[in-house]
């Protein structure tokens, strides 16, 4: 399963163009407000994960972030955002790897996550996901899935919805939340998919 997942998404990245893919932003402005109300300074250390070729990494640099780490599934879509960024890519960390397999070897204050926790389905994927940040995240966790009026699938394969309440049972345990919104999501084909946004602070 898990070398599944990964081919499926080498596939994707090799064949489709950010145009032809649902999760596309031109401008990732909420993943932005939601970094900049941490009130953390440009030093803080990212990390984006399932950041693929999305362009918050393009937006952080443009505003001066220093530490950022950009972690991804697939290799392609890596080779892609350094591709773009061009001399700026040496600027950023890039790792190769499934989420559930991620060993850190630092922490992190601020975790983003804009739609990769929801394809975590079982039970067992998901508890490791909780594991590794509340072992390797310092401060805040900001993440992003299809809320329940998102869709149920997404590039063919089916994903969790969240409630904001339900993001915030998965993470109590480490977490305090400060913000959830919903918003609409729209994809390079002029469709609607809503998603739940949130914010968490680590409980100290």
């Amino acid at each position: 399963m898990e070398i599944d997942r990964k081919n499926h998404w080498e596939t994707v990245y090799e064949t489709k163009q950010p145009d032809e893919v649902s999760w596309t932003q031109e401008n990732p402005k909420t993943s932005i407000d939601f970094i900049h109300e941490t009130f953390l300074d440009k030093t803080a250390k990212i990390i984006d994960i399932g950041g693929g070729d999305s362009k918050l990494v393009d937006y952080l640099l443009a505003d001066g972030y220093e530490n950022i780490t950009v972690l991804d599934i697939s290799a392609n879509a890596l080779v892609r955002a350094k591709k773009r960024l061009g001399k700026n890519a040496e600027k950023v960390t890039w790792i190769v790897s499934d989420i559930t397999e991620f060993k850190p070897e630092t922490s992190y204050d601020i975790w983003h996550d804009r739609a990769t926790f929801h394809f975590l389905t079982t039970s067992e994927q998901i508890k490791t996901y909780v594991k590794i940040i509340e072992k390797w995240v310092n401060d805040y966790l900001i993440i992003g899935t299809f809320s329940e009026n998102g869709p149920k699938k997404c590039s063919g394969l089916d994903i969790k919805q969240y409630s904001d309440i339900a993001l915030e049972n998965q993470f109590s345990n480490g977490f305090v939340k400060l913000k959830c919104i919903t918003e609409d999501h729209t994809t390079p084909f002029e469709t609607k998919q809503n998603f739940t946004f949130c914010t968490f602070k680590k409980i100290k």
